[in-house]
């Protein structure tokens, strides 16, 4: 990228805002990091001449500058964004950025509600099955712009993309562009499934080849569960096998074998916190799926089995509606235990759905319970199907926090 701006503004420092910071000062550009917590971590910035501008969002830190680099968790209605734009400052994702940054590659790119992630890395072992060079990116993985930095010309980017990536695109095209399924998320920022639904399928903009869920009447290459694949997948659930179609079709368009397809589908056992069985106990099976920070996860979860099942739920509320997954919880579901901030609402519509429930109010509680209620053969899985940040800082930290437990089992 030749015509880089003097002075950008990153917005947000995380992990994306600190690649995206780097990337832009190796090339010789003025960067300026704002970050509305003080105690922000400058991490591999400091000493870079970088310079930071943290505990404030004030709009002097747009003084002198001629784009925005917009971190994923920074929302589209932030007071320096709206700003920018009431200014006429261009306003990017990190994704941009790090599109502009690439030296050519192919990008397959994976959008959706729930599978991204397990998808990408699945893809990233059927390319790798078929020894073709591939490189991870995006969301859960190493950011686009640190990628852009080290990739050779003509290796493939595998990269998975939230809506919060997708919004901020203007140039940004995919040579092959995955849509994996499309449900309400993330309604307390983006405000309506609309413009959720609007933020997921600017992924198909400019892209050569789409590939897209049956039924849902997209143009582009369809897959559902029940395609032929070359190979039964290892990972567990209708879902991942829907998942595992989805991969298949990208990786066909990609113009791998079949004979690497399938090698990676009969070896790949999906990622943690993702239906992870974390051990059997007295016969009591463990899954970590901390993953589910929805409903439609949770229902994915939930009906990867036929045994009894003990299911914990709750967390931190993102403004979606638990109706419809009370009434729809099957029969197998034996027992339900609720933790964390949501309880009050999942307990509202489980009474409205005649189901029982038990009021744990923390995880260690919730294990120890459904332990208790749990006989052999059947199933204990945390499926929460909220957010974690009410007693965890993330997903992971909740599905490490279960794995832990569960470990510490007699």
């Amino acid at each position: 990228m030749s015509d880089l701006p003097r002075r950008v503004l990153v917005l947000g420092l995380a992990v994306t805002g600190e690649a995206a910071a780097l990337a832009l000062a190796a090339r010789g550009v003025e960067v300026v990091v704002s970050d509305h917590s003080p105690d922000a971590d400058p991490g591999r910035l400091a000493g870079t001449g970088v310079e930071l501008r943290l505990g404030t969002e004030d709009e002097s830190v747009l003084s002198g500058v001629e784009l925005v680099v917009k971190s994923p968790g920074v929302p589209g209605r932030s007071p320096v964004v709206s700003a920018a734009r009431e200014r006429g400052i261009p306003v990017w994702s990190e994704i941009e950025l790090g599109w502009r940054l690439l030296p050519g590659n192919p990008v397959l790119g994976v959008t959706g509600t729930k599978g991204k992630t397990t998808t990408v890395r699945l893809l990233g072992s059927m390319f790798a099955a078929g020894g073709v060079d591939a490189v991870l990116a995006g969301n859960e993985h190493t950011p686009l712009s640190e990628v852009a930095l080290t990739v050779d010309p003509g290796t493939w980017v595998v990269c998975e993309l939230s809506s919060f990536q997708l919004e901020d695109v203007e140039t940004f095209a995919c040579d092959i562009a995955v849509l994996l399924n499309l449900e309400p998320d993330h309604l307390d920022r983006h405000g309506t499934f609309e413009a959720y639904r609007e933020a997921k399928l600017r992924i198909f903009e400019r892209a050569q080849v789409k590939i897209v869920p049956a039924g849902l009447g997209l143009d582009g290459i369809e897959f559902g569960a029940d395609d032929p694949l070359p190979a039964e997948p290892k990972m567990p659930g209708a879902h991942n096998r829907e998942n595992a179609a989805a991969a298949t079709a990208a990786a066909r368009a990609a113009g791998l074998p079949d004979e690497a397809i399938a090698e990676a589908l009969r070896t790949f056992a999906g990622v943690p916190h993702r239906l992870e069985l974390v051990r059997e106990l007295h016969g009591v099976k463990y899954v970590n799926d901390s993953k589910a920070t929805n409903t439609a996860a949770a229902r994915r979860g939930v009906a990867a089995y036929d045994e009894p099942l003990h299911l914990i739920l709750g967390g931190s509320l993102k403004g979606e509606a638990f109706g419809p997954f009370a009434q729809e919880l099957p029969a197998n579901v034996r027992s339900i235990h609720l933790i964390g901030e949501a309880s009050d609402e999942l307990a509202a519509a489980l009474d409205a759905a005649g189901r029982a429930y038990a009021r744990d109010g923390d995880l260690a509680s919730a294990i120890a319970h459904a332990t208790a209620d749990a006989q052999s053969g059947d199933v204990v899985l945390l499926s929460p199907a909220t957010a974690s940040f009410d007693q965890f800082r993330n997903f992971e930290e909740r599905g490490d926090t279960f794995r832990r437990l569960v470990e510490e089992l007699a």
